[in-house]
């Protein structure tokens, strides 16, 4: 399903860029030429499936390359490649484009990992992706060393203020919704408060979502689970930051959610050269 997917995406994101054709291809002579793309700044590398999708779409062979969730200094050289010198061309900007945005993206989240790897706390994503680059961007974070949350609204229930606004009884809610739900599927509440949490963890759900909560707040709720309900999940969320995710993962949840390891992640400065 996933080789599925990255064929599709790469022939869509191709099909953008050469429009109604390379107009370079109606006069140039084609030959087999080598070509390398090269960092100008360290970080995670993050864009292999795609790199090897791409490379079999337009039948260039791959020389080497830097393997997904690996290392790379300033001048590395990420990857080289052989074939068509017009196909090269045709596929630069869209293979960098994947590259350097995957990249960034597990790059940056490769930084928040370091900073909490003592801890058994797991770092997770959030849906707050770009439209489209759902797929391409939670592979980044798996690549990063981090952890996906749910992918869709398919893949578990997570019940948020908005859907709360006009709930007069969660556990009956909850009750409810295991009777329609697929077998094993979990269910999540967003609560912002110590009295929020505590009707949740009473309503048996299995996660709890520790939204735009404190630390000390935070702290209230895990002894209160820890208590009685040591099986339902904790997450943090909201405003987590390089500053403070320590003071979060030590204070007894089980995972920190962090949006901007996405939306604010910066791409990397990868260029491609032909060898002459």
């Amino acid at each position: 399903m996933l080789q599925h997917h990255i064929k599709d995406f790469i022939k869509k994101a191709l099909d953008e860029d050469l429009g109604r054709g390379d107009l370079y291809a109606l006069f140039a002579t084609d030959k087999e030429v080598q070509a390398y793309i090269i960092a100008k700044q360290e970080g995670v590398f993050s864009g292999e499936i795609y790199l090897r999708a791409m490379l079999e779409y337009f039948g260039l062979s791959l020389i080497s390359s830097y393997s997904d969730g690996e290392l790379f200094a300033k001048g590395a050289i990420l990857c080289r490649i052989k074939g068509s010198h017009i196909h090269i061309l045709q596929l630069e900007r869209v293979l960098l484009n994947i590259l350097a945005h995957s990249s960034g993206i597990a790059t940056l989240t490769a930084s928040y990992v370091r900073l909490i790897k003592d801890t058994r706390v797991k770092l997770l994503d959030t849906r707050k992706t770009r439209p489209l680059l759902r797929q391409l961007e939670k592979y980044s974070i798996i690549n990063g060393g981090g952890h996906n949350h749910r992918f869709g609204l398919d893949s578990m229930l997570m019940l948020k203020d908005t859907h709360l606004a006009y709930a007069r009884n969660l556990a009956e809610i909850i009750s409810t919704a295991r009777k329609r739900l697929p077998f094993m599927c979990p269910i999540e509440i967003e609560c912002e408060n110590f009295e929020q949490a505590k009707e949740a963890i009473h309503a048996k759900v299995d996660v709890i979502m520790c939204d735009n909560m404190s630390v000390e707040a935070i702290q209230e709720v895990v002894a209160y689970r820890n208590a009685n309900a040591p099986h339902i999940y904790l997450e943090a969320s909201g405003n987590i930051t390089f500053e403070n995710i320590r003071d979060y993962a030590f204070s007894g949840v089980d995972a920190i959610s962090v949006g901007s390891l996405i939306h604010q992640a910066k791409w990397l400065d990868f260029s491609l050269k032909i060898e002459g």
